[in-house]
């Protein structure tokens, strides 16, 4: 990949990363809810969904879910449910008081079910097959090896979210030691349970090009 089309595809990717979406109501979830330190492990699964869906795009399944009308459906409706399920448990989460979740802690969320949930969150997303399918041919040459310039641009989207999500997650964490009342704590808990719940009812409008 030339210097100028990777310059040009790095601009992207933070227009990309800090478009509002449920990867970054995902990440700033888990920094209200576990703290910045364990929350960020939602960050990494957020990646790896990334990375999934480029993998998808590049082997050419991507092409196959966006014009296959039961793939497209299958993929949405599973995106959908999860993010309906997550938006529901945060809507029902006891209005306990909030401590930063550390190793050790009886309870804690396991670092790999927040990579895992991540992941979810970001692999099975229809929308996000399609934005690449529109997005990534761009940035290619064909006349050049292909899987060298996904891997490229798989490392590039990945570094960019990392930041970006981080910064989500570390935002949320610091709201977390201002929430002291029971009624404080609920309002939070409804907020984000009703934007998954918004992000799984856009996703279900949404239609292929």
């Amino acid at each position: 990949m030339e210097l100028s089309t990777w310059l040009a595809f790095f601009a992207a990717s933070w227009a990309i990363s800090i478009s509002p979406g449920a990867g970054a109501v995902a990440a700033m979830s888990a920094g209200l809810n576990h703290g910045f330190t364990r929350g960020y492990f939602m960050t990494l699964g957020l990646v790896l969904g990334i990375w999934t869906q480029v993998l998808v795009v590049g082997l050419g399944l991507g092409a196959l879910i966006a014009t296959s009308s039961l793939g497209f459906a299958i993929v949405k409706w599973l995106g959908v449910a999860y993010l309906v399920y997550l938006g529901v448990k945060q809507w029902r989460a006891p209005a306990e008081p909030m401590v930063a979740e550390a190793d050790g802690d009886v309870g804690a969320t396991p670092r790999r079910t927040l990579v895992l949930r991540g992941w979810m969150v970001n692999a099975v997303n229809p929308k996000g097959t399609v934005f690449l399918l529109a997005v990534v041919p761009q940035f290619l040459d064909l006349a050049q090896p292909l899987a060298l310039q996904y891997a490229v641009i798989a490392a590039t989207l990945g570094f960019t979210d990392l930041v970006v999500m981080g910064v989500y997650t570390l935002l949320a964490a610091r709201v977390l030691r201002l929430l002291k009342s029971a009624r404080q704590i609920r309002l939070m808990n409804r907020t984000f349970g009703g934007l998954f719940v918004a992000a799984g009812g856009l996703l279900a409008f949404f239609k292929r090009a």
